[in-house]
């Protein structure tokens, strides 16, 4: 469903990814790893066209969308939470959910009612400003937000970031439920490895731009792989 092919790109002089090869196919969840700075929150952006690709390209679907804009590639199918989860903290919750939802291709003011089922915190705070939520409320909003737009792609950069470890931990349960459950894919850029090894099938490892190995998520257990590819 999705497939990159010597994808290049950077900022400005700074070439970050060096040709990076992916396929990803329908109903898969795959984990982006690697030691910081080797390109994976870059390739998650170029993905998304925040950050034009310089060579290279990118399909989803069928569709050469290499050189779209970053909205174009919303109303596509792909959802995008980023690193640091993006929340609009002066807007309310449900404010927040409702801007998900401009990235359908037909207009609709109705906010999936699993999300509300499955993060009832939402239903409970959707008046309430966002910025004050807890860190691990503000993830859920983040996905569900993505989620609105009823997305074929997922991507996922550092869910489990400064939350706590049964949020994390219901984060993954939910990722699981979801693929199993609704037509959908998911790339996750994750430092935890219990994240990993819960949530995705198999990972992707990262270095200078490029994957340079990968492998089902029961290797990560291997050291001498963990040695090699994440110890600084």
């Amino acid at each position: 469903m999705l497939m990159t092919r010597d994808l290049k790109a950077g900022y400005g002089s700074a070439q970050i990814l060096n040709g990076v090869d992916l396929a990803l196919q329908p109903g898969e969840v795959v984990a982006l790893l690697g030691r910081n700075g080797v390109g994976k929150t870059t390739l998650m952006k170029a993905l998304m066209g925040i950050v034009p690709p310089t060579a290279g390209q990118v399909s989803f679907l069928g569709t050469d969308t290499t050189a779209f804009p970053t909205h174009q590639i919303a109303r596509a199918g792909i959802g995008y939470v980023p690193q640091g989860r993006g929340i609009f903290d002066k807007l309310t919750v449900a404010e927040n959910l409702a801007m998900g939802l401009r990235s359908l291709p037909q207009r609709s003011d109705v906010i999936p009612a699993y999300l509300f089922e499955r993060f009832p915190i939402l239903h409970e705070r959707r008046r309430q400003m966002a910025g004050r939520l807890s860190g691990g409320q503000k993830q859920q909003l983040a996905i569900s937000r993505a989620l609105c737009g009823n997305p074929k792609l997922l991507l996922l950069d550092e869910p489990s970031e400064g939350i706590q470890p049964n949020i994390v931990q219901d984060i993954g349960h939910f990722l699981r439920d979801l693929v199993a459950t609704h037509d959908i894919a998911i790339i996750i850029v994750e430092q935890n490895l219990g994240l990993v090894e819960l949530a995705a099938d198999r990972f992707c490892m990262m270095d200078k731009g490029r994957i340079v190995h990968g492998g089902p998520t029961a290797e990560l257990r291997d050291e001498a792989v963990l040695k090699k590819f994440l110890s600084v």
